[in-house]
């Protein structure tokens, strides 16, 4: 589904765009499969035009009540019953309804993000593969046996937790939520997920298109702002676990929330990863690595790689080529296919990074490039900053240090592998690190010497499924994707049945 008309202009294309989607649905929130309204509302935002989309419930403790009560039923009266190869079926034909509607949701993640309209499609795919991946895996789940004593016959079960609380960020919505989602439903619980209030209509739709396959009240949807529905999720004591996608900030609060109840927590934060350019380095490879490390999705990526560390005899070369691949970015209106830079999400996300680059040349950093916004008429209103790249830093000023989430790249040098891996290392992050380099000597040690939880080598990405995705220190605790969040979703049970001799 598309709408009839894109128009020729920006605000054409994108007026016609936010009339479709209030067509396709109400983006009320979804609880116990339907629709719900509240009695206040929020407005999400279109960050090209900052046009009024759609608004969407705010949710208050009472509403978010209502809503784990519905969620606890259908735990109790039907989720809890299915066996592991029914809800991989079950998973399956909610896929093959979304796989329906890709060209859809990918119009409306980028309409609701900023991003260019191809990037948004690999995301609703991605978002598609990973539900694909906790659908199958959902039917290898299994026990251990434990054979301690011949006496004794013990083994265990994983068994769900229950009602899980899940708050997904902006930045990412419907691939985050299909990270939530699929090993929460996959290991047998029911969710109560809260999408970021800047950017909800994936979620929705989505939740939306599991009407008929997955049973009511198994994926509910609550809207509304971090500190009002956010808090009520992570303070409800009936939630018996929660996980939290976003900024290290938010996170703090989100752990001791849960602690009120003993609710245990995964955390996906922040990060200010590194990429390590060694002098041996492919540099037609390592340069697009680099930058799609931080201009991918105008940077606002949790692993962006902020900070780029190159050996001092290839930095000139290094520079030179980065800035060239920064100014061949074709910053436009996202729901153009040649557009390869859309606008930051949100005016609250602009200035963060409008504050940054001031902070940066005040700083007495050497701005490269970018640090500045277009000029083209069409796109003037929306949230748009270029590509911008800061060399003769040092890791003691604020843009090497702080997450900026933005398109905002710093280049300085080492002379050795050591003073590489201490300045990759000197952060209080560890989401990512990347490593530029022809060696598998130099791979593996760095891959091991630097205190991230990814690595890539010659690459940015790719992100799959199968690969346990979190940070170290203050970029999270726990992990997202692979076999370890089906894990994180489920509890271990040990049975002992005493065995006494057979009488014959």
């Amino acid at each position: 589904m598309e709408p009839s008309n894109m128009g020729d202009s920006v605000r054409e294309r994108h007026a016609n765009a936010q009339e479709w989607a209030t067509e396709v649905s109400s983006f009320n929130a979804w609880v116990g499969g339907s629709h719900v309204e509240t009695d206040d509302s929020i407005e999400t935002r279109d960050p090209v035009t900052n046009e009024s989309i759609v608004e969407v419930p705010l949710f208050d403790s009472d509403t978010v009540d209502d809503t784990v009560a519905e969620a606890w039923d259908a735990y109790d009266e039907e989720w809890s019953n299915t066996n592991p190869a029914d809800r991989s079926e079950m998973l399956f034909d909610w896929i093959d309804v979304l796989s329906d509607h890709v060209e859809e949701l990918s119009l409306l993640e980028s309409l609701d993000t900023g991003k260019p309209i191809g990037d948004a499609r690999g995301e609703v795919l991605g978002a598609i593969d990973t539900l694909e991946y906790y659908a199958s895996l959902a039917r290898t789940q299994s026990g251990k046996q434990v054979p301690a004593r011949n006496d004794v016959h013990t083994y265990t079960r994983s068994e769900p937790y229950g009602v899980v609380g899940q708050i997904t960020p902006w930045n990412f919505p419907m691939w985050a939520a299909a990270w939530k989602l699929g090993p929460a439903l996959a290991a047998g619980n029911t969710s109560v997920l809260k999408p970021s209030a800047t950017t909800p209509l994936t979620t929705v739709r989505m939740a939306e298109l599991s009407a008929g396959v997955i049973p009511d009240g198994v994926i509910n949807v609550v809207t509304g702002t971090g500190s009002v529905t956010g808090g009520a999720v992570t303070e409800h004591e009936d939630i018996r676990k929660v996980s939290f996608t976003g900024s290290t900030g938010v996170g703090k609060g989100i752990m001791e929330a849960a602690a009120g109840h003993f609710a245990p927590v995964t955390l996906e934060l922040g990060g200010k990863s590194p990429f390590l350019v060694f002098p041996d380095a492919d540099l037609d490879k390592v340069v697009d690595a680099v930058a799609s490390g931080i201009f991918y999705s105008t940077g606002e990526i949790c692993d962006a790689f902020s900070r780029a560390l190159v050996h001092e005899d290839i930095v000139d070369e290094f520079t030179e080529r980065f800035v060239e691949k920064a100014e061949s970015y074709q910053l436009g209106d996202p729901l153009l296919e040649e557009t390869t830079m859309g606008p930051l999400t949100s005016k609250e996300q602009f200035e963060t990074v409008t504050s940054y680059i001031d902070i940066g040349s005040s700083e007495g950093a050497n701005l490269l490039t970018g640090g500045g916004t277009p000029d083209a008429d069409e796109i003037s209103g929306g949230w748009y900053v270029e590509p911008t790249v800061y060399g003769d830093v040092d890791n003691e000023m604020r843009i090497t240090q702080e997450e900026i989430f933005g398109p905002v790249q710093t280049i300085q040098t080492f002379s050795s592998y050591e003073e590489a891996i201490e300045l990759a290392n000197d952060t209080r992050y560890g989401l990512a690190a990347g490593v530029g380099t022809e060696s598998t000597d130099i791979a593996h040690n760095a891959a091991a010497d630097l205190e991230a939880g990814l690595v890539y080598v010659n690459e940015y990405g790719p992100i799959l499924p199968d690969a346990p995705y979190g940070g170290f220190k203050d970029s999270g605790i726990g992990r997202d994707l692979g076999e370890e969040a089906l894990d994180h979703y489920q509890q271990t049970k040990s049975v002992y049945v005493n065995l006494g001799d057979p009488d014959l």
